[in-house]
Order: C-alpha cells, then structure tokens, then sequence
C-alpha cells in the first residue's frame, strides 16, 4: 500500500512538473513545446498509474500471504493451548482420584486407630486390675512375713541394706588393695627398668676436688722469692686473689686453699705466670691476677659455651651460660659441679626419652638444677629457689623453673620434668666415688640417726644402713602393736626432719616380729 501511495504521489508530482513547464513554454511562447510537454505528461501519468495498479496488487497478494502465515500461527498458538488445557485437566483429574483414594484409606485407617485404641484401653483396664490384685497379694505376704519374723518391712529394709554395704565395703577394700599391690609391683618394675636403663646408658668418670690446690715448684729456692722481703710478696697475693697461701716444709711445693675454686685458680694460673716470668713484685702480681681473672672471665664463658653445645641445649641466655661456666669451678660434696649437672642432664635426657617425654627439655631442666650454687654474691636463699629465681628472671620455660625449684622439694612439683630431675640428681650423687664427706662428720651423723631411735619407747636395736639414707628399727612385740608400729615411723621421721641436717632423704622402716619358741625333748 504504501509504495502505491508513493506510485500515485509520483504522478501527481509529474503532472504538476509538466504544468510548470508548460507554463514556461506558454511564458516562452513556446507551442511546440508545450504539446510535447503534455504529451509527455501524459505518458508520464499513464505509466504511474499502471506502476501503482502493478504495486497495489502486488502488495494485496503479499498481505494476503501475510494474513495467512499469521492465521496458521494463531491456530497453532490455540491448538497448543487447548492441549495444556487438557493436560492440566487430565493431571487434576488424577489427583482428584489419588486424593479421593487417600480419604478412603485415612477413613479405613481411622476406623483401625478406633478398635486399636478401643482394644488397647480394655487390656489397660485388665492389667490395672491384675497390678491391683498383685498388689494386695504383696502386702499380704509382706505382713506374713512381719508376723513369722517379728520385723517390719523398714527394719528388715535397714538389715538387709546394712548387710549388703558391709559386704560391699568388704569387697571393694579387697578389689583396691590388690589393685594397689599390682600398680605397685608394676611400677616398681617398670621404674627400676627406666633406672637401670638410664645408668647403664651413661658412662661418667668419678671426680673429687679438694679446698686445696697444690702448687708444685721447680725447686725450693722459687719459695724465697714468693715470700719476698718480710713477706711483702705474699701478702700481696693474698690480697689480690683471696686465697691462703701456706708454705711449709714440702719439698718443691706449696699449699693454695680456699673455698672458692675460681680464686683457687686465678691464684694458681697467676703464680704460674710469676714463676715463669720471675718478675715477682706487689705492682707486677696485681697486673698478673687482674688479667688472670679476665683470662678466667673468658674461660668461664668458653667452658659454659661449650657444655650446651655438647649437650645440644639451645637459646640460653648468656648470663646462665655464665652461671654454668662456673660450675666448672665448684664442687659439692667433692663432687665437680659441672660434672654432676652434665650427668644429670645426660640422665634426664636419657630418661624422659624412655618415658616419652621431650629429652631436651629435659636436658635444660638437668643441666640447669644447680645453677643456684654459684652465686657471684653470698645469699642466704637456698640454692633450688635461687636456681628457679634465676631461670624465670632469664626466661626459661615453666616447667624447667618448677624442676629446678622442687628438686629437693622446697616447692610442689607441677609436671613430670620435676620429679625425673629429682631422681637423677640422686642417681649421679648416690653414685659410688661421686662424692665425699669428712669421715667423722658422717660417722657421727649415723650415730645421731640411731640415738634418735632409741629414744623412744619399744625400740630394741636400730641401724643406719645405706651411708645413712635409711634407718631400720626393730621393736619389742610386747610394748609395740602394728597400729603403734606406723604411728612410730612417723614420729622418728618426723624427729629426724626437724633436729638435723643431712642430704636427700632418709627412709625409716620400722620392724615388728612376733616370735614363739618351744623345745621338743
């Protein structure tokens, strides 16, 4: 349609082209053209109005197809409606079917539920009453049984509940004992295995030292020249290094005491130098002991150094590398401090390995117990809390502080790193050789340990065994009982704890016997 439009408006701009021209050639006085102006137009008209016929039924067929393709597309649009339609009707009507057997069987179920419940009800009926016929047969026999046994349920109650606690009580005493003498005997066993381990696996050298040092001399006449002119000479040495200085008729020697290692042997490594050098003068022994002890210092530090590394003890700080460095220079009991401490953390390594414990914590907890014994300054706090002050004023763990605070029990122990220390300390000390005590100071306090026994009453023989660590007593059967026999033990460890002074522990075992005696003749 709209290119006949367009067909028609052509024509009409033709028409009105010709005209125009026309009239110019009218202007012009132009017949001739005018005529063929016309006849132009006319031509020009007649072929628009055949193209626009051409176009309009052209365009009329193409609307044509046009309305058909849109028909058969609606039909089909509908056509797929009704069939969703009739499925939809067809789904509805299967559910209203399933919906409607559904009610049938709710209907026949509830009908069921009714006679179950009607059905349950009458057994509930019998069975409250059967409960209330038992019941009465119950109490029947309940006051029969209060007739022929003159008791009442409450008292035969009491009875019965009474017999059966005692017999429960008698049973589990029973079951706890012998559970306690097999946790016993096994942890008996398996700790002496950890400890025989442990000792079997560490192999130590025995060390004593003594207050004094022996200086040896090349000959007698270096003794002179020690002394110097009224003495001036070892006064100065004295003065410079603390340490006692005895001459006397040893032949090529001379005495160094003191109680202080360290001194001992700054005043050892200094005569050294002096001998060597045999410039010995007052200003010349202060320069020689002032460097001694920076020699000393440095050692010190070396020594200490060089024990953790062995020991593969990381992150210490440097002031207890220090501290273990001095160790080298002090002995407990004559026993060498750095020796001890390196056996103990060997020991302590080697026994948290067999407990599954971690060694090197345990190492650092050994190798750090007695670090309280070598204070630069005297102090009167024991050496354990010393020791533990020291360990957290320098960052070390919990657990390591705690064992060097409870090693010999001046604080509770928290963790099992405490008491492994413990038991080491007192395997490398109980070792034989390891350490020494004046002869006459441990033979008396054996004799203190025994007069101690015998001033109670029953107490027929007593013996300190084991260089002092237990005290066996025996006793009168007459005078003491077994009750008496424990309470006894308590009392002489608690009397030995409170009037002397001694190492570790001592153990106090108590012994009655009953004997009967016959002669068959």
């Amino acid at each position: 349609m709209d290119n006949t439009i367009i067909a028609i408006i052509a024509a009409v701009v033709g028409i009105a082209v010709g005209f125009i021209i026309a009239k110019i050639l009218e202007r012009n006085n132009s017949s001739q053209l005018i005529k063929n102006a016309k006849k132009s137009a006319a031509s020009i008209l007649k072929e628009a109005k055949s193209e626009g016929e051409a176009l309009k039924k052209d365009k009329m067929l193409q609307a044509k197809e046009k309305f058909i393709e849109l028909k058969s597309e609606h039909e089909k649009v509908i056509t797929g409606r009704e069939k969703k339609m009739n499925d939809a009707e067809k789904r509805t009507r299967d559910k209203e079917s399933q919906v409607s057997s559904e009610l049938a069987k709710n209907k026949k179920l509830n009908a069921d539920v009714e006679n179950k419940k009607k059905e349950y009800d009458e057994r509930l009926d019998f069975l409250e009453k059967k409960r209330s016929e038992v019941e009465k047969m119950h109490r029947s026999q309940i006051e029969q049984l209060e007739v022929i046994s003159s008791l009442s349920a409450e008292d035969a109650k009491t009875q019965l509940m009474e017999s059966l606690k005692e017999e429960a009580k008698t049973d589990a005493m029973a079951y706890i004992q012998n559970s306690v003498e097999e946790a016993k005997m096994t942890a008996q066993q398996e700790a002496k295995k950890i400890i025989i381990s442990t000792i079997q696996r560490i192999g130590t050298e025995e060390a004593i030292e003594n207050c004094v040092s022996v200086f040896n001399l090349e000959s007698d006449d270096v003794k002179g020249r020690i002394i110097g002119r009224e003495g001036r000479n070892i006064r100065a040495i004295e003065a410079a290094t603390g340490v006692e200085i005895i001459v006397d008729d040893t032949p090529e020697a001379i005495i160094l005491s003191c109680f202080d290692s360290v001194r001992r042997e700054v005043a050892r490594l200094s005569l050294h130098k002096l001998v060597t050098d045999g410039r010995i003068h007052p200003a010349r022994i202060e320069e020689v002991v002032r460097k001694t002890s920076k020699q000393i210092e440095e050692e010190i530090i070396d020594v200490g150094k060089r024990t953790v590394i062995d020991l593969g003890i990381h992150g210490l700080h440097p002031e207890l590398i220090k501290a273990v460095g001095r160790m080298r220079y002090r002995s407990s009991y004559g026993q060498n401090l750095l020796h001890h401490s390196r056996e103990v953390a060997k020991l302590c390594g080697v026994m948290a390995s067999e407990l599954g414990l971690n060694p090197k914590l345990a190492k650092r907890a050994g190798l750090l117990h007695d670090i309280g014994k070598v204070p630069e300054t005297e102090t009167e706090v024991p050496h354990a809390i010393l020791g533990m002050q020291w360990a957290e004023k320098y960052g070390e763990k919990a657990e390591v502080c705690n064992a060097i605070g409870a090693h010999h029990d001046e604080i509770e122990m928290t963790n099992l790193l405490s008491p492994i220390v413990q038991v080491c300390d007192a395997i490398s000390g109980a070792r034989p050789g390891a350490r020494r005590q004046v002869l006459d100071s441990y033979i008396q306090r054996l004799k203190d340990l025994e007069d101690i026994a015998f001033g109670f009453n029953g107490v027929n023989k007593a013996y300190a065994i084991q260089a002092g660590r237990e005290l066996r007593v025996m006793v009168e059967s007459e005078k003491v009982s077994d009750d008496k026999a424990a309470q006894l033990s308590f009392e002489i460890s608690q009397k030995i704890q409170t009037d002397m002074t001694y190492p570790g522990q001592v153990k106090v075992t108590v012994i009655r016997e009953t004997r009967a005696v016959n002669i068959a003749k």
